[in-house]
């Protein structure tokens, strides 16, 4: 406005009760010492946490390892400290089970996805017996994450561009999304319910696929016209937010709505740094925090109704990169401190929590900032969400804390692979003539064999003879 020629610029800052969020390391007796962090080439975190254990992968000689330790057990780690070691190859990707705070899904490069019960107070003894192996990948397992709200249903997804979802509980690969991905794919994520998956995949598409109906309801070409790996994650409300990079190499983020992906509801570029950016997403107060591979900084953003729809926040920055970092779910956190987030960086050799709060003055609980969060009860059981059934999410207060209830066990009857049913059943319905067809085929290939088992027979006779023959001139 002006008055007596003098010009003044009034610059109106969004109101926002995140604007303050305070970041701070944790004291270096808090700290997890003495780990040698994975240094395996893959973007995934290389960490899972969840309210009793922290779980990270590590450099292990002669196949695959990663550490799980109470959180409380901090400080020097022993390099004697017992491990998670039954994989052939290192491991990939890591997952504690939303319905299960003993329970973690684990990937790796031997093709394989192993599932593992973990005892009550941690590990006494090396655990190399998963209690369920799940075979069904034909290259290396790269990312593996539970169902939100169905118990036992894993998503696992492989260099061999196959997702493939499973009965955890009864060892069964249930559905099997092939052909839809031509090349690596480089992120896949549950909707808040389960009732979607998003991919993000090297071919630069993103897709939103219906994976009980099996087949892409949307999708998505040159999200980000870079080459280097995108994320693409879901939001509450559906929305999709992704990172990923421009075709000059710059970061990018953008929100998109999975209804009309002609254009982005919003794209905002950030830097020129060539680190993956690893999105986690807190669907209470819709903040989404990023860290990227290599950088030593968390930015984090409010994704909100009005433009630009993603506002920054702010940076929490330290001296030190990050090789991966963890994520504590909600119910994990100190309200009394009001503590909104917290994260376990990965260095080179340790692992260091840092906690995210919001400076207020009364010692109120404060709900404002606690709405009521996902707790560790599942909505539905696998087979009724195979069946068709979805659950939301079932919300807990933290209005007193969060007091973790008893686990049970997990326990799998093994059936026979869903997937080979299906393929037996395939053979069953052949055509007539078909079948004739297959029948001629077989006919052939044994008379083939035959022949080829008598030339056989007739060259050991003739060797015989020929070293007869040798041994009668060497005399």
């Amino acid at each position: 406005f002006v008055t007596e020629n003098i010009i003044f610029y009034v610059r109106v800052v969004r109101a926002s009760k995140f604007r303050h969020v305070f970041g701070q390391a944790v004291k270096n007796d808090q700290c997890y010492d003495d780990i040698r962090v994975s240094r395996v080439t893959w973007d995934s975190s290389f960490c899972a946490v969840n309210p009793k254990f922290v779980a990270i992968i590590i450099e292990a000689s002669g196949g695959g390892a990663f550490l799980v330790l109470p959180l409380l057990k901090t400080g020097r780690i022993d390099k004697a400290y017992p491990t998670v070691c039954g994989h052939t190859g290192p491991v990939l990707d890591i997952d504690w089970c939303p319905h299960n705070d003993h329970v973690i899904a684990s990937g790796s490069e031997d093709c394989t996805v192993m599932v593992w019960q973990i005892p009550e107070n941690g590990l006494v003894t090396p655990l190399a017996e998963p209690v369920v192996v799940l075979e069904g990948h034909s290259k290396r397992v790269g990312i593996v994450t539970w169902h939100p709200t169905a118990r036992n249903v894993l998503m696992s997804a492989g260099c061999d561009n196959l997702i493939i979802i499973w009965n955890v509980g009864t060892g069964e690969a249930m559905i099997q999304l092939e052909d839809m991905h031509p090349d690596v794919i480089f992120s896949a994520c549950w909707s808040r319910n389960g009732a979607l998956i998003c991919t993000a995949c090297k071919d630069k598409k993103i897709r939103v696929i219906d994976p009980r109906k099996e087949k892409i309801v949307a999708e998505k070409d040159k999200a980000h016209d870079g080459a280097r790996p995108m994320r693409a994650i879901f939001l509450a409300d559906g929305n999709i937010f992704t990172t990923g990079f421009s075709r000059m190499s710059e970061r990018q983020l953008a929100l998109w709505n999975p209804k009309s992906m002609e254009e982005p509801i919003s794209v905002h570029e950030l830097d020129t740094s060539n680190g993956v950016l690893l999105p986690f997403y807190d669907a209470d107060t819709n903040v989404v925090y990023l860290c990227g591979k290599g950088d030593s900084s968390i930015r984090y953003f409010e994704i909100t109704d009005e433009a630009p729809f993603v506002h920054y926040l702010n940076t929490f920055s330290s001296k030190e990169p990050q090789r991966g970092m963890g994520y504590m779910p909600k119910r994990g956190l100190d309200v009394n401190k009001c503590e909104i987030a917290r994260f376990y960086k990965l260095h080179e050799r340790k692992c260091e929590p840092i906690i995210m709060t919001v400076p207020r003055k009364s010692d109120l609980f404060q709900d404002d900032l606690y709405p009521d969060t996902a707790g560790p009860d599942c909505a539905i059981e696998a087979e009724d969400w195979f069946d068709g059934k979805n659950g939301e999410p079932i919300l807990i207060s933290l209005k007193n804390g969060y007091v973790p209830g008893k686990n049970r066990d997990l326990k799998v009857v093994k059936k026979s692979n869903v997937l080979e049913g299906k393929l037996a059943k395939k053979a069953e319905n052949t055509s007539p003539a078909q079948s004739k067809q297959n029948e001629g085929k077989l006919e052939e290939l044994l008379r083939e064999v035959k022949s080829l088992r008598d030339l056989v027979t007739l060259q050991d006779r003739r060797i015989a003879k020929l070293e007869d023959q040798i041994s009668k001139v060497a005399i």
